[in-house]
């Protein structure tokens, strides 16, 4: 079902709507005086100051918090297969200019004013997000506009699978879904980044399949790795680690708590030939570099790159405590003059309140830091600076332990 753009007007509280005004691109119940006129829930309606001055277009859902998602800032837009068209030609033209296409995030959401809709593209198969009623309704014709705009640069999609299982969803009201969209194929999915192969489950993989952000931080890690002893904590399906490997490391431990994730990662490790020099472990990385620690173990580079650990606010001090606790024992581990590659992906953990917890590790561990790079996610997911919809999320440090 294509959504309607319905005549009903979303009226603002005088003093509301801040966020929008700044550039920001959603609009929350308690910021709403009035609907004036009928609509459906997941419509495509008009916004207004409190005075009349018009705001856009963007659809609405009062079963979310987000009530409205800001779709363009002019009045008089239609939003029709032109529209979307337009939309899809500036993410991809954005793409093109600034990573390599091979595989990347085409669209991420309200960065590309299609909000609460993520396409990565691995290959030649698309794998879809969609978190919000309104875009999900425009979804199908989305997916056929890049199909289009793909081909035209020579790019056949042979699938399309759907991974909106996220639980966000049912906050909109909607339920969640994972599956094929058109025809079904082979999810193992092979993929070259940075001249790493690797295979990638778009049916079961985490998110998406893989985590595309931290394509030039692993590539930035290679330079450090040659010839080194590097630990990749928290490895996943081996990306990290294979990136050492490659670079020409001489040895390689990956360790994770996943048994699925570290069973994929040996099996790239055979994909690109270095299993001989990269073996992995399937253990609680909390529990396992305390045991490094008391064999003596040392290593050249030790790689922090963890799950979020908060995805709220409330549980901002527990994820510190976790964060402090993993740096102090990865720390410990590096040989004077060696490198950690730490991170963070909590939206809540801000760089402020992350380098000031690295900071304290490295009191923790009696060592001195010197930054050698401070990075962020891959421009594939881009951050508008006008609004807080969108943030650099990933915060990517390497240092040498001196």
């Amino acid at each position: 079902m294509y959504s309607k753009q319905s005549d009903a007007v979303v009226i603002l509280k005088k003093g509301e709507g801040r966020t929008v005004k700044a550039g920001g691109s959603w609009i929350y119940y308690n910021e709403i005086d009035y609907v004036n006129g009928d609509f459906e829930d997941g419509d495509i309606i008009s916004v207004k100051d409190f005075d009349g001055y018009p705001m856009g277009l963007g659809f609405i859902n009062p079963n979310s918090k987000i009530t409205v998602r800001m779709l363009t800032r002019d009045p008089e837009a239609v939003i029709d297969d032109a529209f979307l068209e337009m939309r899809v030609r500036n993410a991809w033209t954005y793409r093109r200019k600034t990573v390599d296409t091979s595989s990347c995030r085409i669209i991420f959401g309200e960065a590309d004013f299609l909000p609460g809709l993520v396409v990565d593209k691995f290959e030649d198969v698309l794998v879809v997000e969609s978190l919000a009623l309104g875009i999900d309704r425009l979804k199908p014709a989305i997916i056929d506009i890049i199909k289009k705009v793909l081909a035209e640069d020579g790019i056949a999609i042979r699938g399309v699978y759907e991974r909106s299982d996220a639980k966000v969803r049912e906050q909109e009201g909607m339920q969640r879904f994972k599956g094929f969209i058109g025809d079904s194929f082979d999810t193992s999915v092979q993929i070259v980044e940075n001249g790493v192969r690797y295979i990638v489950n778009v049916e079961d993989g985490q998110k998406t399949g893989f985590f595309l952000d931290q394509k030039y931080n692993r590539l930035a890690i290679q330079k450090l790795c040659r010839g080194a002893r590097v630990l990749d904590c928290f490895t996943h399906t081996g990306s990290f680690a294979l990136n050492a490997a490659i670079a020409g490391a001489q040895s390689v431990i990956g360790v994770d708590a996943s048994e699925v994730g570290i069973a994929q990662a040996r099996e790239n490790a055979e994909l690109n030939g270095v299993s001989d020099r990269v073996s992995f472990e399937v253990a609680d990385v909390f529990d396992f570099l305390p045991e490094l620690e008391a064999k003596g173990e040392k290593f050249d580079v030790v790689i922090l790159d963890p799950p979020a650990f908060t995805k709220s606010r409330d549980t901002i001090k527990k994820a510190v405590k976790g964060y402090r606790e993993i740096n102090i024992r990865g720390m410990k581990l590096i040989k004077p003059g060696g490198f950690l590659a730490t991170c963070s992906c909590s939206h809540f953990m801000d760089t402020e309140l992350f380098l000031k917890t690295v900071r304290e590790a490295a009191q923790g561990a009696h060592v001195t830091l010197r930054q050698v790079e401070s990075r962020t996610q891959s421009p594939d997911h881009p951050v508008l600076i006008c609004g807080n919809e969108t943030s650099f999320y990933l915060k990517f440090f390497i240092f040498q332990v001196i």
